[in-house]
């Protein structure tokens, strides 16, 4: 939807009205910012699930792949489905080409909107059994911690795995997590503290 008006602060406050949000919610395009005129574009989220949703069905069909695309959007995080005949192909060794998706995805998205979001594609469960996985070996190296009190560092992991561990040991007695290394190689560190 696009808003006009004299100055960037009374198109934000036209804009947050007619899409009842508050003025910091508003992801926006300013199209045209000269003296006495300001345009702008606002973008809602369904905007962004739909531009989600048709990339990644026309990056997985350029790759030769039929597919189906479902989305969702569940704490902030949008969710994408896919469903074909060739999920194995999709996936990848060790979720390699479904995380290549999830990151290609992710940076079209931010890109075109100029706004941050967070995406999650999974195929056939493949995501929320490996974090279920992950959740139940984080626990397992975190008892050893508690019982040896040797800090453990794991293999580099994508942010979205990271987060699962994090999570899964947040309340964890004599525990803390840490992330260590940048980019490909970010890897958790498991913390013995008294």
């Amino acid at each position: 939807m696009k808003y006009v008006g004299k100055t960037l602060e009374e198109v934000l406050e036209i804009a947050s009205k007619e899409e009842y949000v508050e003025k910091d919610e508003l992801v926006y395009d300013v199209l045209v910012q000269e003296e006495g005129n300001v345009e702008i574009e606002v973008y809602s989220i369904v905007d962004v699930i739909e531009y989600s949703q048709v990339y990644l069905k026309e990056a997985v069909e350029a790759l030769g792949i039929d597919c189906k695309v479902t989305p969702s959007i569940k704490d902030d995080i949008i969710r994408l489905k896919i469903d074909s005949d060739h999920n194995p192909v999709l996936i990848g060794k060790n979720g390699k080409t479904l995380q290549s998706l999830n990151e290609l995805t992710r940076i079209a998205v931010s890109n075109h909107f100029k706004h941050r979001y967070r995406i999650l594609i999974d195929i056939n469960g493949y995501k929320d059994d490996k974090y279920d996985r992950l959740a139940k070996m984080s626990r397992r190296i975190a008892h050893e911690v508690q019982k040896t009190r040797q800090n453990v560092t794991l293999d580099p992991m994508p942010a979205d795995e990271r987060r699962i561990i994090h999570n899964t040991l947040t309340n964890m007695p004599h525990i803390k997590t840490e992330s260590t290394g940048s980019g490909k190689q970010r890897q958790i560190q498991i913390i013995y503290v008294d």
